[in-house]
């Protein structure tokens, strides 16, 4: 794993900052979120009205909470929304009534496992009310009559998603997509925008090949209202990333798209096998993140998923254990790393036509020999030289060469570039 950087402790400030805010598929908490994240890079705010139709679904109501609490006979609250975000069930419908525990525990979630732990639950399409707790703090309450109140609205209003788009050399675009409806949980998702953020701020000072459009919105309705709202130049689309679960230390998952062998899958599994960094490699399934939108069979685009554990593998996953101390700045820093060196070449893969294909061209007295002297890697070098001659046939392309090869994309890259200055190959 990457040593810790500048970068990294500016990813787990943000998600340090993020980490209070009560987020959801729509409500005040996604708003205030956009607004942080737009001191970062500026940013395209959306909002798409209730009743708005998006595919085969309905944009819902917009659901905002100010409070909410369990309090004994003593008014003291046993359960607090102002200490987590995590401890009322989402979308909970508004209640003020005094009643038994033995009818209150009904709307009461723990987890028994970790006793500790306040679990994080939601119940967005049907009408329900609850509270998240510890198990501990359940097995403490004693009998008798309790005051429950959650001061939330549901009410017609708007869904919220943003975009930031890194202009690129082309229109083709490579989408990079977040989720930003949970609350207090920082793996998931906060871990996830904070890549996403600095991965857009990094292309921003270059000049990529692609444009590159990072989109800030709520898992599942969020995608599939910007799917709806861009189905027209959906084409435009060629590769794309969903990050999530980016910032603990575990090993990292890429989840390869629906189709299994779109261009991003090959990018991402010839990175992670060149940097020997510990990773696996998973097949596509419609369940997990938005991936499963973008990969919807209408639209089947080229989007992959790449996250450090993937969604429910590891113990924290959706509980108050999931907080900033669970994130490191050394994870984040890798999985941004990672993303960099994809989509270095995404933006450098090429197809190449060999301008003198009847035998092999004399390279010597083109200089491209000495230019290689004193590098520790000539063999290596003039080795994808060769390579990139045979195979630049308009059919194959950098990536095709490196993977038949078996040599780092970056040294078949700079092979190609040579070859291009010397008027051997051309695009």
């Amino acid at each position: 794993m990457a040593p810790v950087t500048a970068v990294g402790e500016e990813m787990h400030a943000l998600v340090e900052r993020l980490y209070p805010l009560c987020r959801s598929i729509t409500g005040d908490g996604v708003r205030a979120t956009l607004d942080i994240v737009g001191e970062y890079l500026p940013l395209n705010v959306h909002e798409v009205p209730t009743g708005t139709q998006v595919l085969d679904w309905t944009v819902p109501q917009e659901w905002n909470i100010r409070d909410a609490y369990i309090a004994d006979s003593t008014g003291r609250r046993v359960v607090d929304f102002a200490a987590s975000s995590l401890h009322v069930l989402g979308y909970s419908v508004p209640v003020s009534q005094t009643m038994p525990l033995s009818e209150l525990r009904e709307h009461l979630h723990t987890l028994p496992e970790h006793p500790s732990w306040v679990p994080y639950r939601t119940s967005y399409y049907k009408p329900e009310w609850g509270f998240c707790l510890a198990q501990e703090t359940l097995d403490a309450l004693p009998d008798g009559d309790y005051e429950v109140r959650i001061d939330s609205t549901l009410a017609d209003g708007h869904l919220t998603y943003a975009e930031h788009v890194v202009p690129g050399q082309v229109a083709d675009e490579v989408i990079v997509s977040c989720h930003t409806c949970h609350p207090s949980l920082a793996n998931d998702n906060l871990a996830g925008i904070a890549v996403a953020t600095f991965l857009a701020r990094a292309l921003a000072r270059e000049t990529p090949y692609y444009t590159y459009r990072f989109i800030y919105a709520p898992g599942t309705i969020g995608a599939i209202t910007w799917l709806a709202r861009n189905a027209e130049r959906i084409d435009r689309v060629k590769h794309g990333l969903v990050l999530a679960c980016a910032g603990d230390t575990g090993q990292l998952t890429y989840k390869r798209s629906r189709r299994g062998d779109a261009e991003i899958d090959r990018v991402l599994r010839h990175v992670l096998a060149v940097s020997e960094r510990p990773h696996r490699v998973d097949e596509f399934t419609p369940y997990g993140y938005d991936e499963r939108q973008y990969c919807s069979p209408g639209f089947n685009l080229g989007v992959g998923s790449l996250s450090r554990t993937p969604y429910a593998g590891y113990p924290e996953y959706h509980t108050s254990a999931d907080n900033p101390d669970f994130v490191s700045p050394e994870a984040m820093a890798d999985t941004l790393a990672v993303c960099r060196e994809a989509f270095t070449v995404l933006d450098r893969n090429r197809r190449y036509l060999n301008l003198s294909p009847h035998g092999e061209p004399q390279l010597g007295r083109r200089g491209l020999y000495d230019a290689l002297g004193g590098r520790s890697d000539t063999k290596q070098a003039q080795m994808a030289m060769l390579w990139v001659l045979n195979l630049s046939d308009g059919e194959h392309s950098l990536l095709d060469v490196a993977e038949r090869s078996g040599l780092p994309f970056d040294t078949v890259a700079g092979a190609a570039d040579a070859l291009h200055e010397a008027g051997l190959i051309k695009t």
